[in-house]
């Protein structure tokens, strides 16, 4: 049996949104800011798909900037709003330690640039508290950036609670929703946000499409200059193949996303179930507030990587965490956050379903999931050294 299980990292194009990508790979290839009609037929394409994804985050069109993905909406996100509290004097930026790389090392860039940064603790159950974020704002703050639902280890924050404290207290809300979007009911507005990114693949759309939402009245700042696309705020010819499969694939989830969702956290909480019972093992996260279809987990006394390669033997696709970083020897800074150790870190495996997983499929992941772990632990010396006491266990 081969099962995909790493839907955080992509997901599979929904063939609905490639049918409604060909025309413009094939026939309908005008540039959208030409004036004769096949530019102009691409133009509309475009608008229409705007429509359509404002629709699905109830959102007016012309909040959304259309971008390459998450990673260049997030930047953009943060970018205009320390542009604008520098204007007003203010330098002050809030995050958490568990955000994903875009947001971390943008934050690090403008460190380097003056800014001061604050990093929420996630605490052991992955989630931010209101009351630690409206103690940490201050009179110079000028942006808050919190991810809607956390990329490694699946957790869901408040975020209109978080965001209602930034909207009192007059500060920027961005929040990074590349896992929410297609998965959890997105309301722009009942959010509390004034900025909020998304990425296409990772809900059935094409890779290289995302979009950026700014609420009405926060000017973006270009990144990419050159050009008057997308209201002067994101120059370049327009992905016009992407931005329409990104709609066709939005819209097709919004229908089915309540009862996708109950079915896939059903086989979700099985799973977890099922890899619980593996001695010294752990959830990462909380067991209630995550994202339907994502469990994570540690392993005392294996490495992930190995974990990862004898179930790529088995057809089971998995990881140890975000796509971003797979080339990376240390371990997650996600686990870190939530206060796993180092060793415990190493051995982590994210396994994250897709709407059309099946119970066969779960089951045949939790035997062989079991039976590796096993096999890793039987001539792994670490594992030896905890069994026999020399080393105390820590989960």
């Amino acid at each position: 049996m081969n099962v995909y299980a790493d839907n955080a990292a992509t997901t599979r194009l929904s063939p609905v949104a490639l049918r409604a990508m060909l025309p413009y790979l094939e026939n309908q290839y005008g540039n959208p800011s030409s004036l004769y009609s096949l530019g102009q037929r691409a133009k509309e394409a475009v608008e229409t798909a705007r429509e359509e994804i404002a629709a699905a985050i109830h959102a007016a069109p012309r909040e959304l900037t259309f971008t390459s993905g998450g990673s260049e909406a997030d930047n953009q996100a943060l970018r205009t709003a320390a542009a604008l509290g520098k204007k007003a004097g203010k330098t002050h930026i809030v995050s958490t330690a568990f955000e994903h790389h875009a947001v971390l090392h943008t934050l690090k860039a403008l460190e380097r640039e003056g800014f001061s940064v604050t990093l929420l603790d996630v605490h052991s159950d992955g989630l931010v508290r209101p009351d630690e974020l409206a103690a940490a704002l201050r009179d110079e703050s000028c942006l808050v950036s919190i991810m809607y639902a956390n990329n490694e280890i699946g957790t869901v924050q408040p975020i209109a609670e978080l965001g209602a404290i930034c909207r009192e207290r007059g500060v920027l809300f961005h929040t990074d929703a590349v896992q929410a979007v297609g998965h959890l009911p997105i309301d722009a507005e009942a959010a509390n946000v004034d900025l909020l990114s998304a990425s296409a693949h990772k809900f059935h759309g094409p890779k290289g499409a995302g979009f950026l939402y700014a609420r009405r009245g926060v000017r973006l700042q270009s990144l990419i200059e050159g050009g008057a696309q997308e209201r002067g705020k994101r120059a370049g010819t327009e992905n016009v193949a992407g931005i329409v499969g990104m709609a066709a694939a939005l819209s097709e989830r919004i229908p089915r996303m309540e009862q996708d969702a109950a079915r896939v956290s059903a086989l979700r909480d099985r799973l977890i179930a099922g890899l619980s019972e593996i001695p010294h093992a752990a959830l990462n996260g909380d067991a209630a507030r995550r994202l339907p279809g994502n469990v994570s987990f540690c392993f005392e006394g294996i490495e992930g990587e190995s974990l990862l390669l004898l179930l790529d033997d088995r057809g089971i696709c998995a990881s140890s965490g975000s796509a971003c970083t797979s080339g990376a020897l240390d371990p997650s800074h996600v686990l870190l956050a939530i206060g796993r150790s180092h060793d415990v870190a190493h051995g982590s495996l994210r396994l994250t379903l897709g709407e059309d997983a099946t119970e066969a499929e779960v089951d045949y992941i939790i035997q062989n999931v079991k039976e590796v772990v096993e096999r890793l632990r039987g001539f792994s010396p670490v594992w030896r050294d905890l069994v026999s006491g020399k080393t105390p266990h820590i989960l």
